[in-house]
């Protein structure tokens, strides 16, 4: 009777699953390598073993490294941590140009390591149109380059794509129903990209600051770019009638507004960039203090982990990056976004490991009932 009893609960308590919740987003943080300059007591060069041991060490699933340097990707080896590797904006035209050189690229950065190493995607450049508009025709052939350099070389489980700031590329951006790519790079460049994207199963990876839209609209409330529960903190799509409870969600479902608009409407979205500064550098950026920024990060985990996703994709964005894990004081007057001081020590009480332990990534989060 037991044996007939449990597959029975068991494809009931899927059902519901199913029915009601979508398995939470990956959560990773962004580490930046700092320059050879700014190696200073303030920003101590770090071994990358220590880095990743502390990565891991705070139970984050993944982590995102613009400079990709090999000898951090080799710290990774056998470690639970997904990577997603990044090629710095200037090499980009040259992968354009030359097959060959995309190869060489992925021959120093992936071959070696892989797959002991867990590469899952392969970003060429960080917000290029915005730092290169003038080679933003090179983009996309540096982009399908290294693609078919990892698949000359049998490696065919690492996606590639680029990251976009949503600031540079989404006109209109409120409501999210009238939001649209930027003209004229949205026909040009971001329409054949989705296509892309589309043929090879990769994800559109996007930078997500509310901060930023707070900081241009002085009409947006603290609270809602806080994830604030308050009983009006609230912003209706009058065209939808869709109600918004926070400003993140609104930012991502615009992306996806304007992905489907360009006739891409099932792409799965990544943030790789969002986080809230404790400090500002500026005496202007008086909302860029530590207390905003712990409650920006608590209140992103906590919605995170809810899988309610968001309006209008009930299954959210698939990984979402935190910007970034140390603070880096290269210069006077920069932000710092880390979540660790550069004694990487603490800032915040924020837990990374609880998303894995209710809902069991990689584990049977039945086996109690068994």
């Amino acid at each position: 009777m037991k044996a007939s009893f449990v597959p029975l609960f068991l494809t009931v308590l899927l059902s519901l699953f199913h029915g009601s919740f979508s398995l939470p987003t990956t959560i990773g943080v962004t580490y930046t390598t700092p320059p050879p300059t700014a190696t200073t007591t303030n920003t101590p060069k770090l071994p990358p073993e220590r880095i990743a041991a502390t990565i891991s060490g705070l139970h984050l699933q993944a982590v995102r490294l613009p400079e990709s340097a090999p000898s951090l990707v080799r710290a990774f080896a056998f470690v639970n941590t997904s990577l997603l590797l990044t090629i710095p904006n200037q090499l980009v035209p040259s992968l354009a140009f030359n097959r060959s050189n995309a190869l060489g690229w992925v021959y120093r950065h992936v071959l070696p390591f892989y797959p002991r190493s867990r590469i899952s995607m392969v970003s060429v450049g960080n917000d290029f149109l915005a730092n290169a508009p003038d080679l933003s025709p090179y983009l996309l052939p540096a982009i399908r380059n290294v693609q078919l350099a990892l698949r000359d070389l049998g490696i065919k489980k690492i996606a590639v794509s680029t990251i976009f700031s949503f600031i540079n590329i989404i006109a209109m951006p409120f409501p999210p129903s009238s939001a649209t790519f930027q003209a004229p790079i949205g026909d040009y460049v971001i329409r054949p990209f989705l296509q892309f994207l589309e043929e090879t199963n990769s994800s559109f990876l996007v930078n997500v600051y509310p901060y930023n839209m707070y900081r241009l609209n002085s009409d947006i409330p603290i609270g809602f770019a806080l994830f604030q529960d308050h009983p009006f903190n609230f912003r209706d799509d009058l065209v939808t009638g869709v109600r918004y409870r926070n400003l993140f969600d609104m930012m991502v479902d615009a992306v996806i507004t304007a992905m489907a608009v360009a006739g891409h409407e099932s792409i799965q979205v990544i943030v790789a960039e969002t986080g809230w500064p404790s400090f500002g550098g500026d005496a202007v950026e008086a909302d860029a203090t530590t207390a905003y920024a712990e409650m920006y990060l608590k209140g992103l985990l906590r919605h995170l982990r809810s899988g309610v996703g968001t309006p209008l994709r009930k299954e959210g964005v698939a990984e979402v990056y935190i910007y970034e894990l140390v603070d880096t004081e290269v210069k006077q007057g920069n932000r710092n976004w880390g979540i660790l001081y550069p004694n990487m020590t603490k800032k915040y009480n924020l837990d990374f490991s609880s998303a894995n332990e209710i809902y069991g990534h990689g584990e049977n989060i039945f086996s109690s009932f068994l």
